[in-house]
């Protein structure tokens, strides 16, 4: 895949970037290079390769899933200056 000049400045506006045409054609460039890294990436064998979440082994730390707190609504609520049904009233700012 590659970039061209009209496709750096589309995304551009897209993104609400005033980009110059010279500058276009540098991102051009640079865009081109880093999608060729990119490209490398699809070249890798990763079979039998397991997923991992950090650089060293290490066992995720897991706790109960149990609930600890709760029932207590009323106490939440209980600060705010405008209240129903346990639930925060505020204000319609929307019309």
């Amino acid at each position: 895949m590659s970039v061209d000049v009209a496709t750096v400045k589309r995304v551009a506006r897209l993104a609400r970037l005033a980009v110059t045409e010279d500058e276009a054609v540098r991102m051009t460039g640079e865009l081109n290079g880093i999608l060729g890294f990119v490209e490398q990436l699809s070249e890798v064998d990763v079979a039998g390769v397991e997923p991992m979440t950090s650089v060293t082994p290490m066992a995720m730390k897991m706790r109960k899933d149990e609930v600890t707190d709760g029932n207590m609504a009323d106490r939440i609520v209980a600060n705010a200056p405008l209240t129903e049904q346990n639930f925060f009233e505020v204000p319609k700012v929307v019309e």
